[in-house]
């Protein structure tokens, strides 16, 4: 029996849904599965999000290219569900339906001033600086000394380390040739890092920590008495995770390392919760209450502590873009081990457990709401094909091989100008090159 899946989202948990479905189908069971992605491009975060200077990371591709290869799988760019079609469509067509539209919404800080020019969430910087076509044109102002990024989180190192490296560093990388020249041009010279924890709580990945010690330019500045002190809490509070050892072992490391007197700074502070921030319609400085530890529990001190500073960034995770018919719970899907209700619909990534883990987690979470998703099958509906709905909507689609000759023609374009690739931003050019 063959069953036909649609997978929503085609960043890394969509395609490692379809390779679970692909590698569990046998003799009884096969697949033929449509992903529908609502830009024109294929691979989510791994285009959109990863730094541009992680390449390696960008090396799944490659996977995703060889999943997308297997004759029963069709991809469809450019179909946006609750737009171009519903969910309630889809779920007549297929046997089963799985959302993997990810988390990409910034969480709000929730304090006075956020919503001052040049408060920016992260959610919109990353894609801004990654030629995302929806964030081209966000107005970012890097015309200032200091800049802040609340959060301890992987994405709030990368969105520090981007503002604080050397432009030279990112010439040869995929980077916006727009953000680059922003990037160029900008007057940002130290670059602070805020976490309201302290660093033993600190959602940092210990490579992601490693990659600051290589920074050619930047002096990168932790605070060893802190490190110090993180590394007594840790042990107290008895059996510690080897990736917490590691990862205040790199911080330490960080901490007491030579300084190359350079003039661009990046620097880590823990124990800082943001309270408000002030300017005259535009970020001027922001105010943190100073937390301290005790019996375990971060706790205000009562004091406060100004920043000067010209942008702020909040990096303080993620919650779903919502759709129709949908319920949710904590900024994510509410699912049951990724299924939905006692639905044939599932729910798979960062939109089913929230913003955590890296790329590799995706990977073992989506086999698992395969594995679901095949023990709940009943026998095959045998309805029409979706090509029937693009045809009478005339929505105009990006097929594999139409996305491929996208992906071709920017590769082409990156090795005249020494680079992986230049990347379109514009829908416009994306739908041309087709």
């Amino acid at each position: 029996m063959k069953f036909k899946v649609a997978i929503i989202g085609a960043g890394p948990s969509g395609y490692f849904v379809a390779q679970a479905l692909q590698s569990l189908q046998d003799s009884n069971t096969a697949f033929s599965i449509d992903m529908i992605e609502r830009l024109p491009t294929p691979w989510g975060l791994v285009r959109s999000g990863v730094a541009p200077d992680h390449q390696k990371i960008k090396g799944v591709s490659k996977v995703f290219e060889k999943i997308a290869a297997n004759e029963d799988f069709r991809f469809f760019g450019n179909v946006e569900l609750g737009v171009d079609i519903s969910l309630t469509e889809l779920e007549e067509i297929y046997d089963a339906v799985v959302i993997a539209s990810g988390s990409a919404v910034g969480n709000k800080l929730g304090i006075p001033g956020e919503d001052l020019a040049n408060s920016i969430s992260a959610a919109d910087f990353v894609p801004w600086y990654n030629s995302h076509p929806d964030f081209k044109n966000l107005e970012v102002d890097l015309m200032c000394r200091e800049a802040v990024v609340v959060g301890a989180g992987n994405v709030a190192i990368d969105v520090a380390r981007i503002l604080a490296i050397d432009p030279k560093e990112l010439d040869s990388t995929d980077i916006a040739q727009y953000a680059l020249d922003q990037l160029q041009a900008s007057t940002i010279r130290n670059v602070h890092i805020f976490g309201r924890r302290g660093a033993e709580h600190a959602s940092f990945t210990t490579p992601e920590l490693r990659d600051l010690l290589k920074l050619e330019k930047t002096d990168v500045r932790i605070d060893q008495k802190a490190i110090g002190e993180a590394q007594k809490r840790a042990r107290g509070a008895g059996s510690t995770p080897r990736e917490l050892i590691a990862n205040l072992e790199t911080m330490a490391t960080i901490a007491s390392a030579e300084k190359k007197g350079a003039e661009r700074q990046l620097l880590i502070h823990f124990l800082f919760t943001p309270i408000e921030i002030r300017g005259h319609n535009k970020v001027e400085e922001i105010i943190f209450s100073i937390n301290e530890v005790k019996d375990g529990r971060v706790v205000p001190t009562g004091r406060t502590q100004t920043v000067k500073c010209g942008l702020v960034i909040s990096a303080i995770g993620y919650r779903c873009l919502e759709i129709p018919g949908i319920t949710y719970e904590d900024g994510r899907i509410k699912n049951t081990g990724g299924r939905i209700g006692q639905s044939s619909t599932y729910v798979v990534g960062w939109a089913k457990r929230g913003p955590n883990g890296v790329i590799g987690t995706n990977k073992s979470d989506s086999t698992e709401v395969a594995k679901s998703l095949i023990s709940n099958l009943n026998c095959p509906k045998n309805t029409f094909d979706i090509m029937e709905i693009f045809n009478s909507k005339k929505i105009t689609f990006v097929s594999q091989k139409a996305w491929e000759r996208i992906n071709t023609t920017e590769i082409l374009a990156g090795i005249q100008r020494g680079k992986p690739r230049v990347k379109f931003f514009e829908r416009s050019k994306m739908l041309e090159a087709r």
